[in-house]
């Protein structure tokens, strides 16, 4: 994960958005990629190191930790960030397109390249319609792999090679469940202003037309 590309993709962003999507990236800064580096890649840094079962049949730990944690939460939460980030690139790149188009033509052909209007502004609502779908389905599949944002002490497994079932113990449970209820909290946060920054420019471009 480019923590440098981040910082410039969200710096740039700043610079096209609404007051709305001043916000969002504020949040995204502060909230996500900021917790991902200081605290929330230490939590789950060793936690097959730290998964331990209650027999020592060679594999049987294994086949539990792939069970349980069939997606590292931390590099899920990375892959969501870049995947949430990635559609404001549409923009900046319309951007630079219609800022190269006038240097080309050597005239002014838009009252401002930055403005968001005409194509740019197709380009802007289908990048919160891309964020909103990639945050819905991330926090639908974070759902469906932790069975709802759970994180228990105690886990029983009985997959081959397992002899029996086992009792499986996950390290720090409680300090897990908070910054996955705080990544949904985060993410919910995140879909209301996407969806309150594309109701803006819809009701906006109405009354204009």
């Amino acid at each position: 994960m480019s923590w440098g590309f981040l910082c410039d993709l969200l710096s740039g962003v700043n610079k096209y958005s609404t007051a709305i999507g001043r916000i969002w990236v504020a949040v995204v800064f502060i909230f996500r990629l900021l917790v991902y580096i200081v605290a929330a890649e230490n939590i789950w840094k060793d936690e097959n190191d730290e998964f331990e079962c209650s027999i020592r049949q060679p594999g049987c730990e294994n086949v539990c930790f792939d069970h349980f944690f069939p997606v590292s939460h931390i590099r899920l939460w990375a892959l969501q960030l870049i995947m949430v980030s990635t559609p404001s690139l549409l923009v900046v790149f319309h951007v630079a397109y219609r800022e190269n188009r006038e240097k080309h033509h050597n005239q002014k052909l838009y009252r401002s390249p930055r403005r968001i209007d005409g194509g740019l502004l197709c380009t802007y609502l289908t990048s919160l319609i891309l964020k909103i779908g990639f945050e819905i389905g991330f926090l639908a599949l974070f759902y469906k792999l932790y069975n709802g944002f759970k994180v228990p002490r105690l886990v029983k497994c009985d997959i081959n090679p397992c002899p029996n079932t086992v009792d499986c113990y996950i390290s720090k449970p409680t300090e897990k469940m908070i910054f996955l209820y705080f990544l949904g909290a985060t993410s919910c946060l995140c879909i209301v202003l996407n969806l309150s920054e594309l109701s803006y420019l819809i009701f906006k471009y109405s009354i204009k037309r």
